[in-house]
């Protein structure tokens, strides 16, 4: 597999997006299913082939960090070769590094429990969120720490709201920033609104940069460059 700029994993090509399912068959496993990209060589990956690797490596960082710092669990996480420029496996990371971060500056949860639930949970949600559901990856990450944490269910009254009020304010900053999708952009941005979330709602302070930078740029081919708020200043 291709890491490349992290497009396709079987030959490193750009992928072409379909604007309605079509039906494919994955390159790596043989699965049969319907899909909305496929590489410009025609090879589709699932997305459960796609995080693989990456979600074990998410877990096991997760667990053993003593980091009170989403950001830099993230970074760190982000550096190793499982995980790619762009993909679902940041469905799993962006919750993952809040869940640890929150538990080692007080948070009041059984890590291993709700690490547990997030993983779950977050294989639930698919690739291509951002442009096909209305609601990034990202966000929704987030939005699943913030539902463990606070107890929240379909029929509780605060815990429910406050996770709406997250997911809103993440979708709302990435809104503003606008596409296209970037995993490292839009994760970035979900931890940092969660970071003051969970201040303002529990009192708990996790820790920051005072200016996150990042170092995944050249992997990704839609970058922003100078108009993504993590790219690394001239100065």
């Amino acid at each position: 597999m291709s890491a490349g700029k992290g497009i396709c994993l079987v030959c490193g090509e750009p992928l072409a997006y379909f604007k309605e399912a079509q039906d494919v068959t994955c390159q790596i496993c043989g699965k049969k299913e319907t899909g909305h990209s496929v590489c410009v060589e025609g090879h589709y990956v699932c997305d459960a082939c796609h995080r693989a690797g990456g979600v074990e490596h998410i877990m096991a960082v997760c667990h053993e960090t003593d980091s009170k710092n989403p950001i830099r669990i993230a970074q760190k996480i982000m550096s190793d070769k499982s995980i790619y420029p762009n993909g679902p496996e940041h469905h799993t990371l962006i919750g993952a590094s809040l869940m640890a971060a929150y538990k080692n500056a007080g948070g009041d949860i059984d890590l291993d429990k709700a690490l547990a639930e997030l993983q779950k949970r977050s294989l639930l949600v698919p690739g291509g969120t951002c442009g096909f559901w209305g609601t990034c990856g990202a966000a929704t990450s987030a939005g699943q720490w913030w539902s463990i944490v606070s107890g929240s269910t379909p029929m509780t009254r605060d815990p429910w709201a406050q996770t709406q009020r997250l997911t809103s304010r993440i979708l709302g900053k990435l809104a503003d920033l606008g596409g296209p999708r970037c995993c490292k952009r839009t994760g970035f941005t979900a931890i940092l609104e969660g970071v003051a979330f969970a201040k303002e709602m529990h009192g708990v302070e996790m820790e920051t940069p005072e200016k996150v930078t990042c170092a995944f740029y050249a992997r990704n081919a839609e970058c922003l460059k100078e108009g993504c708020p993590y790219f690394p200043s001239k100065e």
